[in-house]
């Protein structure tokens, strides 16, 4: 009795044993049949790389990759057409193209005729068309592909899902790198503020820089206080500088109308003195014709009449370079002014350029510093959902947006476009500049 029912349970183990492999035996067979049919029904496509083989001869054996007009190039047979083409019908055109061919084989024993047959070619991808990883991946970029492969391996050797692409690797260090940043952009903004309330003032505009007008930026009083006191005494400086400047002209001009008087004054007695030579010499000349003079007489009279001409001509000369220094003094007083006000609305234009550009920084890092809250916020509560997967594929009527979940498998050429949705979470307003603060 016992014995029988050993043998039952060796009969029924068996069995099991018998479907275990049967079972095991079918699917095997199932996956080569499956392989089979997926290599058949591709077809070839640009970036596919081909290897082409024919039997018994080894020197045949060649890669040709797929170009961008759908051409491959092989030896005997040339270019080639096979974008499109499903693998058996491009077996089979290759090796009809390359049916009773002659091929001339070296061999040790000599050289050795070979006349290819169309059943001996072979024709399989070596390489398929690489695929794309897109979206909220660590990775994202080119991989190459391998058959039956799904999004959820894509993803894997894409890194994994990553909520930080957009060049944030820690949100709470990247907060504290923009709110440094905040305060400089601030500190700035302060100075630029005060320049330009510095140069309107030069510029004729009496209002006084009070640090309690900027009460509304964001930084320490004592900060602001220390920017309004050195735009003030710079402001002191320039305007001192300025009036000594102005004080130097001035005077230069004054003491050279004294000189041109004083020359003036001169010329007019000099020429008193060369008229009365002058006539002095007439005198002389009169006297020498009628016998009354000797000749050294009148030419002492001639050399005194050459003197004054001299000393009249050179006073002439100094008068009129002297007008000259006063003309440019005058004109650089002039231009003091002028020049002055040149350079001032030039720096008070570059000073507001610069104002507007830190504006546009402080409001582009306040809507930083709100995405970088609402990240940190997402990652205290956990609010991750499963991810939006899009294949885009292809297809013969263009291409095609496939959505699709991690274990959908690939095709050679897809493209996977992964987005990881989180919960909206409250928006916070943005830091807005007060008019008060803008000069």
């Amino acid at each position: 009795m016992l014995n029988s029912r050993l043998r039952n349970c060796f009969h029924i183990d068996a069995l099991c044993k018998l479907g275990l492999f049967l079972k095991r035996s079918a699917l095997a067979v199932g996956l080569i049949v499956w392989a089979t049919q997926a290599q058949a029904e591709y077809r070839v496509n640009v970036g596919d790389v081909l290897e082409v083989a024919v039997a018994g001869v080894p020197e045949l054996q060649h890669r040709a990759s797929v170009q961008i007009d759908g051409t491959i190039c092989l030896p005997l047979v040339g270019t080639l057409p096979v974008v499109g083409v499903p693998l058996p019908q491009l077996q089979t055109q290759i090796g009809a193209a390359m049916a009773s061919k002659v091929f001339r084989q070296r061999t040790s024993g000599g050289e050795k005729v070979i006349v290819i047959g169309a059943d001996e070619v072979t024709v399989t991808v070596a390489e398929y068309r690489p695929i794309y990883a897109n979206g909220d991946v660590s990775k994202p970029g080119e991989y190459p592909y391998r058959p039956a492969a799904t999004v959820r391996q894509l993803v894997a050797v894409a890194g994994g899902y990553d909520i930080m692409r957009i060049k944030m690797s820690n949100p709470y260090l990247e907060a504290a790198d923009l709110r440094s940043d905040s305060g400089t952009l601030w500190t700035e903004f302060a100075k630029q503020q005060a320049r330009i309330w510095r140069i309107k003032n030069e510029l004729g505009d009496r209002s006084q820089i009070d640090p309690v007008a900027m009460k509304d930026v964001p930084i320490a009083f004592s900060a602001i206080s220390a920017i309004v006191n050195s735009e003030t005494e710079y402001l002191k400086t320039k305007q001192s500088d300025y009036q000594r400047e102005k004080a130097f002209l001035q005077r230069g001009i004054r003491e050279g109308d004294d000189q041109v008087n004083v020359l003036s004054a001169q010329q007019k007695t000099e020429e008193a003195g060369y008229q009365s030579d002058l006539e002095e010499l007439q005198k002389v000349n009169d006297l020498f014709s009628k016998g009354s003079l000797v000749s050294p007489r009148v030419t002492d009279a001639r050399r005194a009449v050459l003197l004054s001409a001299t000393r009249k001509l050179q006073t002439a000369a100094e008068l009129m370079d002297l007008k000259k220094k006063q003309d440019l003094l005058r004109r650089q007083l002039e231009k003091l002014d002028d020049q002055r006000r040149l350079d001032l609305l030039r720096e008070l234009q570059d000073a507001s350029v610069s104002f507007n550009e830190i504006r546009g920084k402080l409001q582009s890092v306040g809507e930083k510093l709100q995405y970088t809250a609402m990240v940190r916020s997402q990652l205290v509560a956990g609010a991750g959902n499963k991810p939006q997967i899009i294949i885009i594929r292809k297809g013969e009527k263009g291409q095609e947006r496939i959505v699709a979940d991690e274990d959908a498998e690939l095709q050679p050429g897809d493209t996977v476009e992964v987005t990881l949705q989180y919960q909206d979470g409250p928006e916070k307003p943005l830091q807005k500049l007060s008019s008060s603060s803008i000069p």
